[in-house]
């Protein structure tokens, strides 16, 4: 990547001007680019404490970025590329197997339960990481982001102008169709269940975040199908036309029907009945298929990531 020539602020900070391809990239995943080797930590830590400076004033790690826009980082020991650890070789071999789609521009990933798409908060290696230490010299930046207890469909981009496309269609609401596969405790109503219901997050004790229904939230919408019962609960089709922290989750507590194996919004008595009935040892909440198109709309892309092993056992058991 080339940028214009830095300056100091003072001995060992530096003034790099934003390109105007990486226009609409957010300043935490600009600061990882530039700040290669460093934890997702530490680049929260530099942004909340100020040091970090957006055409001279504070910002957000979400804020997204403007050609032009002159961002001034500080001095970083940053470690060098023989000295960084590097993910397990197994665990490189098993997200390797995983991927279910590749072509020149993106990579989708049929990324297992229990795997986070991004270290940080003590993680060390997440998809994106093991991704890239498996492909090294390669450009890999996550287009989105999949809760690390959900399984499914992670798409990749490969080249800077697909990323940028595919973060304006999920900016747009509707241009990239999302349908997940769920199973939700008792014995939700027949036909398609729409909530209309905005979501708030929060944070609880320890940073964790807790997403609730809220009218101060941001517009949440969810569509849940029935396809069929299994044990008096419910096997779901979910689509969604937003992307919230735990939308599903948060949205299948509210109308009173949790996800399978929620820890965090679900009914524990439930849950522990499943995991001695059924085997359910995790999260019953999948991304089965992404659906858009690039291109202007000249390429159209269908991928599909098939329901994870270990869940079709739980509706095997649950038959």
């Amino acid at each position: 990547m080339t940028h214009s020539e830095s300056t100091s602020n003072r001995p060992g900070a530096r003034t790099v001007k934003v390109p105007e391809d990486r226009e609409g990239q957010r300043l935490d995943n600009f600061l990882l680019g530039q700040l290669k080797g460093a934890p997702r930590s530490l680049v929260y830590k530099l942004v909340r404490s100020g040091q970090v400076r957006v055409n001279g004033g504070r910002a957000k790690a979400e804020r997204k970025l403007e050609g032009g826009d002159e961002i001034r980082i500080p001095p970083v020991r940053v470690t060098e590329e023989g000295e960084r650890p590097t993910p397990p070789k197994g665990f490189m071999d098993a997200l390797d197997a995983a991927i279910v789609f590749e072509d020149a521009r993106l990579l989708a990933l049929n990324k297992p339960s229990g795997v986070a798409s991004h270290g940080g908060s003590g993680i060390s290696f997440g998809a994106i990481e093991t991704l890239r230490a498996s492909r090294p010299g390669h450009t890999l930046e996550l287009v989105h982001r999949l809760d690390r207890d959900t399984s499914g469909l992670l798409i990749v981009a490969k080249k800077r102008s697909a990323l940028t496309e595919m973060q304006a269609l999920m900016r747009e609401g509707g241009g990239i169709a999302k349908r997940y596969m769920a199973l939700l405790t008792g014995r939700m109503p027949d036909g398609v269940m729409t909530v209309d219901a905005p979501l708030h997050v929060g944070l609880r004790q320890g940073g964790e975040r807790h997403v609730q229904v809220n009218r101060a939230g941001k517009a949440s919408l969810s569509h849940f199908r029935v396809l069929e019962r299994r044990g008096g609960h419910s096997y779901c089709e979910v689509r969604i036309e937003t992307g919230r922290t735990h939308q599903i989750r948060a949205h299948a507590q509210h109308i009173g029907h949790p996800v399978a194996g929620d820890d965090k919004y679900g009914d524990p008595e439930v849950n522990k009945r499943l995991r001695e009935q059924a085997g359910l040892k995790r999260l019953f909440l999948h991304a089965a298929t992404l659906e858009f198109s690039l291109d202007g709309g000249r390429a159209h892309y269908l991928l599909d990531a098939p329901l994870a092993p270990e869940l079709v056992q739980v509706l095997d058991r649950l038959a």
